[in-house]
């Protein structure tokens, strides 16, 4: 399979999920090229929400405290950091605070920018993998590297069943080139 049609397919079986709920920009309509990867994830799974990444953040912690599992998309790391306060002093540290009481399960989609065919310049193509990794005790962070990666990191982060969440990063350059 292909690295887009993998994220599809991944897409498609987190909806399948009835606690699975699909959340940030271009999630109900088009805007960005994880938004194409949702295609067939159900209108009604979906919430559009305005560029308020900390507030995205926050609310995705919330509906995880509820029971539901978001899957909240930042199509870029460098948008990703404008929730680094929610995401590393609140949700990867609720269960620490709570004597693992409370447990989160919030499924992160970021991605590296692509640079090809057109370099976007450099405030969409960081990548701060390691340095999240750092930052973080709590949340798993993994890289798609390979179409064969994508189903299984997926299919990972919503059936594990220690409550912690994932962000899987995507590299938006292989959408058309593996």
């Amino acid at each position: 399979m292909k690295y887009f049609d993998e994220l599809k397919r991944a897409m498609e079986f987190l909806a399948q999920d009835p606690r699975a709920i699909f959340m940030g920009q271009a999630v109900t309509v088009a805007g960005t090229a994880m938004s194409n990867t949702l295609k067939n994830v159900p209108l009604e799974k979906r919430i559009e929400l305005p560029v308020a990444e900390e507030l995205q953040m926050g609310i995705a912690t919330g509906m995880a405290l509820t029971g539901l599992i978001p899957v909240s998309i930042f199509p870029r790391w460098n948008f990703l950091l404008l929730a680094i306060n929610q995401l590393v002093n609140h949700l990867d540290k609720v269960s620490v605070m709570s004597n693992g009481g409370y447990k989160t399960k919030v499924i992160i989609r970021t991605g590296i920018g692509s640079q090809r065919p057109l370099h976007p310049q450099f405030q969409h193509t960081g990548d701060y993998t390691k340095a999240v990794q750092a930052m973080c005790t709590t949340i798993e962070v993994i890289r798609l590297e390979e179409p064969a990666d994508i189903f299984p990191a997926y299919e990972k982060a919503l059936m594990r069943e220690d409550g912690r969440s994932t962000i899987l990063v995507e590299y938006g350059d292989y959408y058309n080139e593996k």
